[in-house]
């Protein structure tokens, strides 16, 4: 499974990689998941492209509940919008409270087809 997760903000770049770094550190994540930055491409005129999201990559094992908690935990002390979006569907993650929690975790353990927005 594809997923990805978006910050918002004026600089979002900082807080990609603060994200990055915190779901690499977490073992449950690490464990099932390859975690790396993705870049979107230079427009004509720009110098170079930018970070737009943080991708896991995940496996069988792969845990959506200890991967929204983490996320969660990190939204916690930030400012940012965070969406994470697997195929069609983008989930915004706001409050952090357990029934969120469990409805993005139940929208990303959902293996038909995913679309719209939550």
């Amino acid at each position: 499974m594809l997923v990805q997760v978006r910050v918002g903000g004026d600089e979002p770049e900082p807080e990609l990689r603060g994200l990055h770094g915190w779901l690499t550190q977490e073992p449950a994540v690490r464990s099932t998941a390859s975690v790396s930055l993705v870049e979107r491409p230079a427009r004509p005129g720009e110098m170079g492209g930018w970070l737009d999201a943080v991708q896991l990559v995940t496996d069988n094992g792969w845990s959506a509940a200890s991967f929204v908690l983490s996320v969660v935990t990190w939204r916690q002390t930030r400012p940012p919008r965070v969406v994470i979006r697997r195929g069609d569907l983008e989930i915004s993650v706001t409050d952090g409270s357990d029934d969120e929690v469990r409805r993005i975790v139940a929208l990303l353990e959902d293996r038909g087809e995913a679309g719209g927005e939550a």
